[in-house]
C-alpha cells in the first residue's frame, strides 16, 4: 500500500521549492505546478491513477469531506504544511477525485506587493464598501490581506473575517480579529453577516460576494457604520456595479444602485503581469467614488465609468492602461504584455501614439 502522507509530502515540497502559485492533481496524468503563470508538469513523478488521487483527498481533507467529494459535491478547504498554507478544492473529474491547492504566502505590505499606497487610504476609513475585483487567479485575497493588515497595525478595531475556506492567518497586532469560515464557524455567508451587527465589529472582511443577499447585507453594514472589504469577479469598475445590479431583481435594482451610490468608496482592479525581472507584477485600475461617479451609479449611466477614470487622476484614480504603461516605461513589463493585459487595446494604442 501506497504511503499518501509522503507523496504529499514530497508534492508539497515541490510546491516550496519552486515558490509554485498551484498544484493540480489528477487521475491519468503527472503532477502539475504552475510557476509565474505557467503550467509546468513534474516528469520526475508517476502519473496518478484514480485510488492515487483519492488516497490524496484523505490525507488533506476530514472524513465527512471525502464523502461529500464522493457525492459529487466540490469541496473547498485550507491545509498546512510547515510554514506553508494552502488554499484547496477537491472535485469529481472524469470519475476520479482532482484537487487544486493554491499556496498562500504569509501576509504581505502593500509595499511588498507592488501596490499603490493609495490603498492605505482606504484601509483608514472608517466605515464604506470597498471592492477588489479581477479574475480568479489575480492576486484579490492577497492585496485584501495586505488592507487588513493596515487595519491590523495602525487601528485598534475589531475586525470579522467571512471566508471559504480561511486563507490568511492573521496575527492580531493592534486590533482584535475573529476568522469565521463557512461550513466550519458558521452556516452561510448570510449568517455570518446578519450576526456580525451584534458583535460589535467594526471592519467587516467577506471572502467573496457570492449571491444577491451577500451584497444587500454587506451594502447594509456598509450604510450602518462599518467598513466592509470584499472581491468580485470582474474585470473592471463599470463591470463589477452592473454584475451587482443586474444579480437582483429589477424592482430592487433602483434601490441597490441608490445604496451603492451612497456607501461605495472605491473599486480596484487588478491583473498580475510576467515580470521581465521574474515573478508577477501588478498593473490596477482605481475608481474612487466621487460626486460625479455616485450619479452616473445612481442614473444607470456605468457605461461612462471608463472615462470618468481615464480622466480622473487629479482625483487620485488609476488607469489601468495608464498603471500597464508605467510598467513598461520602468522596464517591469514588456509592451507585448502590456497590450495582452489591457482591457481596451484601441485606447492602449493610442496613448502609446
Amino acid at each position: 500500500m501506497k504511503n499518501y502522507a509522503q507523496i504529499l509530502q514530497d508534492l508539497l515540497a515541490q510546491v516550496e521549492a519552486q515558490q509554485a502559485s498551484d498544484l493540480h492533481i489528477a487521475a491519468g496524468r503527472v503532477p502539475y505546478l504552475r510557476v509565474n503563470g505557467e503550467l509546468i508538469p513534474l516528469l520526475n513523478k508517476s502519473v496518478l491513477a484514480a485510488e492515487d488521487t483519492f488516497g490524496l483527498l484523505k490525507e488533506l481533507v476530514d472524513q465527512k469531506k471525502v464523502e461529500r467529494v464522493v457525492n459529487l459535491e466540490e469541496v473547498d478547504f485550507a491545509y498546512a504544511f510547515g510554514t506553508l498554507r494552502l488554499r484547496g478544492s477537491a472535485y469529481i473529474e472524469s470519475g476520479a477525485v482532482a484537487i487544486a491547492l493554491r499556496a498562500i504566502q504569509h501576509v504581505r505590505s502593500l509595499e511588498e506587493l507592488h501596490l499603490p499606497d493609495v490603498l492605505r487610504a482606504f484601509a483608514e476609513r472608517e466605515q464604506g464598501f470597498f471592492l477588489i475585483v479581477g479574475p480568479v487567479g489575480q492576486g484579490k485575497t492577497t492585496t485584501m490581506a495586505a488592507m487588513i493588515d493596515v487595519i491590523n497595525s495602525t487601528r485598534k478595531e475589531h475586525i470579522v473575517t467571512i471566508e471559504n475556506p480561511v486563507e490568511y492567518v492573521f496575527e492580531p497586532k493592534n486590533s482584535i480579529i475573529d476568522q469565521r469560515e463557512v461550513g466550519i464557524d458558521t452556516k452561510s455567508f448570510e449568517e455570518a453577516l446578519s450576526s456580525v451587527f451584534r458583535q460589535d465589529a467594526n471592519v467587516i472582511m467577506i471572502g467573496e460576494m457570492r449571491n444577491p443577499e451577500t451584497i444587500a447585507t454587506a451594502v447594509t453594514a456598509a450604510e450602518t457604520g462599518h467598513l466592509v472589504l470584499s472581491t468580485l469577479h470582474t474585470n473592471n469598475a463599470s463591470q463589477t456595479i452592473d454584475r451587482i445590479v443586474d444579480s437582483f431583481p429589477g424592482d430592487q435594482q433602483q434601490q441597490i444602485r441608490a445604496q451603492l451610490a451612497a456607501t461605495l468608496i472605491g473599486i480596484f482592479s487588478q491583473r498580475l503581469v510576467p515580470s521581465t525581472r521574474g515573478g508577477l507584477v501588478p498593473a490596477y485600475e482605481l475608481m474612487i467614488n466621487t460626486k460625479a461617479t455616485a450619479n452616473l451609479i445612481r442614473e444607470g449611466r456605468t457605461h461612462e465609468i471608463d472615462t470618468v477614470i481615464e480622466t480622473g487622476s487629479g482625483e487620485g484614480m488609476i488607469d489601468m492602461n495608464r498603471s500597464l504603461i508605467e510598467l513598461v516605461r520602468t522596464g517591469d513589463i514588456t509592451l507585448e504584455d502590456a497590450r495582452r493585459y489591457s482591457l481596451n487595446q484601441k485606447a492602449f494604442d493610442s496613448l502609446m501614439a
